[in-house]
């Protein structure tokens, strides 16, 4: 299959085009030299130069913090960006897989949340990845939207990357211990979308890997299995200040992934294993 990766240059992009290719598929990936998300001609003009068969969307703006102070680049870039997408993929005939987030609700209660439930983002960026999945929604038939949460791995920052530097540090470390949720491994979340992409099972999942646990116990984990001697201080989301409201439910229901036949991803103690010995240092 041919199939185009925006974002390529990002921690999940990498990921997706190397599962792509050791499965035999044409790609290609493209990063913001190669077209502004908000130039719809230039994105027109490379994706028809391509003619892909499918599109992974993974690329976006991320910043949640910085995107309080400048709301409008954040929308722009994960709304009207992702609908200038969606028509660039409709023009040729392209299904599309839209990387969304946890962030797009608001984090109320402590069950895992349902695809189907009504979302309510408490931030910015959680209103940008809803407004990019309005825009897919709203001119394609042919689309699969795939929620995440607390993303790691290799060619980017991440928490567990933080989590490393500060234990070599500092001997000790304040986390936030009440926002629950799961942490999602890049290589594990590309072997799902890989899956998921040459299927026409559309619609909207839930994906992180099984389990849950806090910031707090995340941490920990990171900072014993990396050899580290700092300690975890568990604190409240009160004694944390941030730019960005955050919610403190991000538990996702994998009961679309069951329903479709699709894999859920293994255990995020399993994952953190399999990075660390990946990469020691």
């Amino acid at each position: 299959m041919r199939i185009m990766v925006t974002g390529a240059t990002g921690m999940l992009g990498q990921a997706v085009l190397k599962e792509l290719r050791a499965r035999g598929h044409s790609c290609i990936g493209t990063c913001s030299a190669d077209f502004d998300l908000l130039d719809a001609g230039a994105m027109g003009q490379a994706v028809r130069a391509f003619m892909p068969e499918a599109i992974i969307h993974c690329a976006a703006y991320t910043a949640v913090d910085q995107a309080e102070s400048e709301p409008q680049k954040c929308t722009a870039v994960n709304g009207l960006g992702t609908l200038n997408l969606a028509r660039a993929a409709v023009s040729v005939g392209a299904k599309l897989l839209y990387i969304s987030s946890d962030y797009v609700f608001d984090g109320m209660g402590d069950a895992p949340h349902e695809v189907w439930e009504k979302p309510s983002p408490l931030n910015v960026y959680g209103l940008s990845k809803l407004q990019g999945e309005e825009a897919v929604r709203g001119v394609m038939a042919q689309y699969f939207i795939l929620r995440i949460s607390w993303l790691f791995g290799e060619g980017g920052r991440s928490f567990v990357s933080t989590m490393r530097r500060l234990g070599r540090e500092q001997t000790s470390v304040r986390v936030v211990d009440d926002q629950y949720g799961a942490p999602t491994y890049a290589p594990d979340l590309a072997r799902l979308i890989a899956d998921m992409i040459v299927t026409d099972r559309y619609g909207t999942y839930h994906a992180s890997n099984e389990g849950c646990c806090t910031f707090a116990q995340f941490a920990r984990a990171i900072l014993q299995l990396s050899g580290s001697r700092c300690r975890v201080q568990a604190i409240t989301t009160g004694e944390y200040p941030c730019a960005a409201r955050r919610p403190g439910n991000s538990r996702l229901s994998k009961r679309s992934l069951d329903e479709a036949g699709f894999q859920r991803l293994p255990a995020w103690e399993d994952a953190l294993r399999r990075y660390l010995a990946g990469n020691p240092t």
